[in-house]
Protein backbone atom coordinates (compact mmCIF):
# COMPACT_ATOMS: atom_id res chain seq x y z
CA UNK A 1 0.00 0.00 0.00
CA UNK A 2 1.54 3.24 -1.29
CA UNK A 3 -0.61 6.06 -0.23
CA UNK A 4 -1.37 6.52 3.63
CA UNK A 5 -5.10 6.05 4.98
CA UNK A 6 -6.12 9.24 6.66
CA UNK A 7 -7.71 9.07 10.23
CA UNK A 8 -11.69 9.99 8.73
CA UNK A 9 -10.54 7.14 5.98
CA UNK A 10 -9.82 4.34 8.47
CA UNK A 11 -13.02 4.71 10.28
CA UNK A 12 -14.96 4.04 6.97
CA UNK A 13 -12.41 1.19 6.33
CA UNK A 14 -12.93 -0.03 9.83
CA UNK A 15 -16.72 -0.51 9.69
CA UNK A 16 -15.59 -2.02 6.06
CA UNK A 17 -13.31 -4.76 7.62
CA UNK A 18 -16.35 -5.53 10.68
CA UNK A 19 -18.90 -6.00 7.82
CA UNK A 20 -18.41 -6.28 3.73
CA UNK A 21 -19.95 -5.49 1.16
CA UNK A 22 -21.90 -2.64 2.46
CA UNK A 23 -23.54 0.33 0.29
CA UNK A 24 -22.64 3.89 1.20
CA UNK A 25 -26.05 4.84 3.78
CA UNK A 26 -24.84 1.37 5.33
CA UNK A 27 -21.53 2.67 6.22
CA UNK A 28 -22.77 6.08 7.12
CA UNK A 29 -25.45 4.38 9.38
CA UNK A 30 -22.39 2.16 10.86
CA UNK A 31 -20.04 5.03 12.06
CA UNK A 32 -23.02 7.48 12.73
CA UNK A 33 -22.23 6.46 16.54
CA UNK A 34 -18.66 7.52 16.57
CA UNK A 35 -18.76 10.86 13.51
CA UNK A 36 -21.59 12.29 12.90
CA UNK A 37 -20.93 12.78 9.20
CA UNK A 38 -24.01 12.80 6.27
CA UNK A 39 -23.77 10.20 3.53
CA UNK A 40 -22.14 12.36 1.38
CA UNK A 41 -18.82 12.44 3.37
CA UNK A 42 -19.20 9.22 3.12
CA UNK A 43 -19.28 8.78 -0.13
CA UNK A 44 -16.51 11.27 -0.43
CA UNK A 45 -14.42 8.79 1.97
CA UNK A 46 -15.17 6.02 0.00
CA UNK A 47 -14.34 7.97 -3.38
CA UNK A 48 -11.01 8.72 -2.10
CA UNK A 49 -10.38 5.15 -0.78
CA UNK A 50 -11.27 3.79 -4.29
CA UNK A 51 -8.68 6.19 -5.80
CA UNK A 52 -6.13 4.74 -3.16
CA UNK A 53 -7.35 1.02 -4.84
CA UNK A 54 -7.61 -0.50 -1.12
CA UNK A 55 -11.38 -0.92 -1.74
CA UNK A 56 -14.03 -1.30 -4.69
CA UNK A 57 -16.98 -1.46 -5.68
CA UNK A 58 -19.46 -3.28 -7.62
CA UNK A 59 -22.64 -1.98 -8.99
CA UNK A 60 -25.87 -3.93 -7.24
CA UNK A 61 -28.72 -2.14 -9.54
CA UNK A 62 -29.06 1.63 -8.49
CA UNK A 63 -26.45 1.31 -5.69
CA UNK A 64 -22.76 0.45 -5.17
CA UNK A 65 -21.44 -1.99 -3.00
CA UNK A 66 -18.08 -1.35 -1.52
CA UNK A 67 -15.59 -3.97 -0.17
CA UNK A 68 -12.10 -3.83 0.73
CA UNK A 69 -9.39 -4.66 -1.42
CA UNK A 70 -6.91 -5.05 1.53
CA UNK A 71 -7.41 -7.13 4.74
CA UNK A 72 -7.26 -5.41 8.29
CA UNK A 73 -4.35 -7.62 9.07
CA UNK A 74 -1.78 -6.13 6.38
CA UNK A 75 -2.59 -2.94 6.81
CA UNK A 76 -1.78 -2.95 10.53
CA UNK A 77 1.08 -5.06 9.56
CA UNK A 78 2.66 -2.06 7.46
CA UNK A 79 1.72 0.84 9.16
CA UNK A 80 3.03 -0.71 12.03
CA UNK A 81 6.30 -1.37 9.87
CA UNK A 82 6.29 2.64 8.69
CA UNK A 83 6.10 3.19 12.62
CA UNK A 84 8.80 1.72 13.56
CA UNK A 85 11.15 2.39 10.49
CA UNK A 86 9.71 6.18 10.63
CA UNK A 87 10.67 6.60 14.73
CA UNK A 88 12.77 3.85 16.02
CA UNK A 89 15.30 2.95 12.63
CA UNK A 90 13.64 -0.32 11.82
CA UNK A 91 13.84 -1.62 15.95
CA UNK A 92 11.16 -2.72 17.65
CA UNK A 93 12.58 -3.24 21.69
CA UNK A 94 13.30 1.11 21.55
CA UNK A 95 9.21 1.19 20.89
CA UNK A 96 9.06 -0.73 23.21
CA UNK A 97 11.33 0.42 25.86
CA UNK A 98 9.28 4.18 25.32
CA UNK A 99 6.24 2.41 26.47
CA UNK A 100 7.85 1.17 29.34
CA UNK A 101 9.14 4.37 30.22
CA UNK A 102 6.00 6.33 30.16
CA UNK A 103 4.67 3.67 31.72
CA UNK A 104 2.06 2.07 29.73
CA UNK A 105 2.28 -1.21 29.74
CA UNK A 106 0.28 -3.23 32.05
CA UNK A 107 1.38 -6.49 33.86
CA UNK A 108 -1.05 -8.13 31.19
CA UNK A 109 0.85 -6.30 28.66
CA UNK A 110 4.27 -7.53 29.68
CA UNK A 111 2.99 -11.20 30.65
CA UNK A 112 1.94 -11.36 26.95
CA UNK A 113 5.12 -9.75 25.47
CA UNK A 114 7.05 -12.21 27.65
CA UNK A 115 4.78 -15.17 25.89
CA UNK A 116 5.88 -13.37 22.55
CA UNK A 117 9.27 -14.06 23.31
CA UNK A 118 8.84 -17.39 24.52
CA UNK A 119 6.75 -18.12 21.16
CA UNK A 120 9.94 -16.77 19.54
CA UNK A 121 12.41 -18.33 21.04
CA UNK A 122 10.92 -21.97 20.81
Amino acid sequence: MSEKISEAELVVMEALWEHSPQTANDVADRVAGARDWSVQTVKTLLSRLMAKEVIAADQDGRRFLYRPLIARDDYVASESGRLVNRLFGGRVSPLIAQFAQQDQLTAEDIAELEDILKGLKS
